[in-house]
């Protein structure tokens, strides 16, 4: 069998218009190649959304590695903003265009055309374990946690993960991602009484008391950092009163804000101070205040040791560049594999992920497997 050429799978895993929660064959492409390979696929489909679990060597037999990523990607937008076909996976000066070049079907095919390799040319004496999703872009409920539930129910494990999300913000080799920080929404509607603004008296206003909860909120410092994280943040991403007429006072007042935490804190910590904060609020302006949490993920770190230097030492053979540890960016399905096993990320400079005429440097795909191959060898060595 042949090496497998990285960028070639790309190109094929960009043409499956897989737009969350989307297939579109992408997985089939995938499952195929490690089939062939002697990987035993099975699908862990849950809730619509279509999920890939692969292993190499016998379960339970000496120490697994495991890679995780997703195939679905966000939506175009207008696809005439594109200057390339955005399904196309066209290359023009050693650059490949099209959705999900970056984020992240150049990671799976990367981490797939690795380990193919790595099993055909040196089969450990260990598994090599793929989980792939079809839900990293979506609301991540049978998603990656659908292929971990699968894990566990059928005793399968990894020892250690690396997810191929895209993680250098400059150039190849410059970040590693060891942890998150936790996210979570809140939504906020308050109710007083409607009426003519020319009577104020008659109505209450919810407009004040919205205004200086926002302003509370906004202004309160949440935390100064920690060792591994920068300071926690809150922004107010909206505030609406549907109100077209300026002559009536509403009703209600709708707003929302995202909180990005860090260590310090926990979604249920930061649940009990917005209660608190809620209130004050109510008592203070003689309102009702509605409050809707969502919780996306909890901050986690994996501390800077085994793991994180064999993945730096091979990023710096392949790169030259010695990677900084980094907790920074959004969240990453590593949220969930941080409860199985010691998990960090890295993967692709990710400056065009989900914009238009998303792109990735064809040379980077090599690279890319060439460091994953290194991680495989240097873990089993």
């Amino acid at each position: 069998m042949p090496a497998i050429d990285p960028v070639e799978l790309t190109a094929r895993l960009v043409r499956c218009a897989s737009v969350t929660p989307a297939n579109e064959g992408a997985l089939e492409i995938v499952e195929e190649v490690l089939s062939q390979a002697g990987f035993n696929c099975v699908r862990v489909d849950r809730g619509g959304i279509c999920n890939l679990f692969a292993r190499w060597g016998a379960r339970g037999n000496g120490k697994a590695f495991g890679f995780n990523g997703h195939t679905d990607v966000v939506p175009v937008g207008n696809p005439d903003d594109w200057s390339m076909p955005p399904f196309g996976a066209e290359i023009k000066d050693g650059v490949m265009y099209g959705r999900g070049t970056t984020d992240m079907k150049s990671g799976v095919a990367a981490f797939v055309a690795a380990a193919v390799d790595f099993v055909r040319d040196t089969p450990p004496d260990g598994s090599v374990v793929l989980t792939i999703t079809g839900d990293e872009e979506g609301d991540g409920v049978d998603g990656t946690a659908a292929l971990l539930d699968y894990m566990a129910e059928n005793g399968e494990r990894m020892d250690a993960c690396l997810v191929g999300e895209p993680t250098c913000p400059e150039k190849m080799g410059d970040m590693i991602k060891i942890g998150r920080r936790g996210s979570m929404s809140a939504w906020f509607k308050v109710i007083g009484t409607q009426g003519h603004s020319a009577y104020p008296h008659r109505a209450n206003n919810p407009l004040p008391a919205m205004v200086r909860l926002m302003d509370r909120l906004a202004s309160h410092e949440l935390d100064r950092g920690t060792d591994h994280f920068d300071p926690s943040t809150l922004a107010v991403v909206t505030v609406d009163t549907g109100n077209p007429a300026s002559n009536v006072i509403p009703r209600s007042c709708s707003a929302a804000v995202n909180i990005r935490f860090n260590d310090t804190h926990s979604g249920a910590s930061l649940t009990a101070w917005l209660e608190q904060e809620v209130a004050q609020i109510r008592d203070a302006f003689g309102v009702e205040v509605e409050m809707k949490i969502k919780i996306s993920g909890e901050s986690f770190i994996t501390p800077p040791g085994a793991l994180s230097a064999l993945v730096a030492t091979a990023v710096a053979a392949e790169t030259g560049v010695t990677p900084e540890l980094s907790t920074t960016g959004g969240t990453s399905d590593a949220r969930f594999v941080k409860a199985h096993c010691p998990v960090v990320e890295f993967g692709l400079v990710g400056q065009s992920m989900h914009q238009v005429d998303e792109h990735v440097v064809v040379e980077q795909i090599h690279q890319l497997k060439a460091i994953y191959g290194r991680i495989l060898r240097d873990y089993f060595a």
